[in-house]
């Protein structure tokens, strides 16, 4: 098991170290910012020609969660489109392989600043989703058991001399922020005013990639 576990609000979470956050009692799985179709967006306003594939490859990489995991709910944090138009541009292939990881579960698509509207798919649409003593949104508001995105938070750390950047979860007592999952998704530094203002004194950060490693967020004045 290379997940973080943490008491958050009465639950039981873990941070796994692909960057969704699973609750097993509910057998949920949460996962923020896909921005499903950033490339054509970008190609279709006039910017960088990037390679096509990072819909597919994000949505390979869910697979392999849900087909770990085997959720009954899937909740996607906001920002799953990179906006409206890329997500109705999908592939069909795309699309049919997001209804193959849909089918026969409770799916809950909250809505985000890039994609404030319901999509030509199945599933929930909503704001915000309530379950147990814990909310699910897209950005932070000071509520108590608050799960959100929206910021991707990252951290860089050094490494054999070298630095590397990893996302991260960042948490405290009473607000988690998750990491964005879509591969061309950049992040926020965790030592960004932005950041330093939500989360409280003892939050932590808990980076992303073979092991979900958890240290004191205050080393972010150190690491950002």
């Amino acid at each position: 098991m290379n997940g973080h576990t943490f008491n958050f609000c009465d639950t039981t979470l873990i941070a796994r170290p692909s960057g969704t956050l699973h609750w097993p009692a509910r057998n949920l799985l949460c996962v923020s910012d896909l921005h499903l179709g950033k490339s054509e967006r970008i190609a279709r306003r006039g910017g960088t020609m990037l390679p096509p594939y990072e819909t597919h490859d994000t949505l390979m990489r869910l697979e392999q969660e849900i087909s770990l995991l085997n959720p009954e709910t899937v909740i996607c944090l906001g920002d799953s489109f990179d906006d409206l138009a890329a997500g109705l541009a999908m592939t069909q292939g795309d699309r049919a392989g997001l209804a193959r990881l849909m089918a026969g579960r409770s799916w809950v698509w909250i809505e985000g600043n890039h994609d404030p509207g319901a999509v030509d798919l199945a599933g929930h649409h909503l704001a915000q989703f309530n379950a147990g003593p814990l909310v699910f949104r897209h950005i932070a508001t000071p509520t108590r058991g608050e799960i959100s995105g929206h910021y991707h938070p990252k951290v860089t750390l050094p490494l054999k001399g070298h630095h590397i950047s990893r996302p991260c979860f960042l948490i405290d007592r009473t607000r988690v922020i998750m990491p964005a999952f879509g591969t061309y998704t950049g992040g926020l530094r965790c030592n960004d005013p932005a950041l330093n203002t939500l989360m409280a004194p003892g939050a932590i950060a808990v980076i992303t990639g073979p092991k979900a490693h958890a240290f004191p967020m205050d080393r972010r004045k150190k690491t950002g």
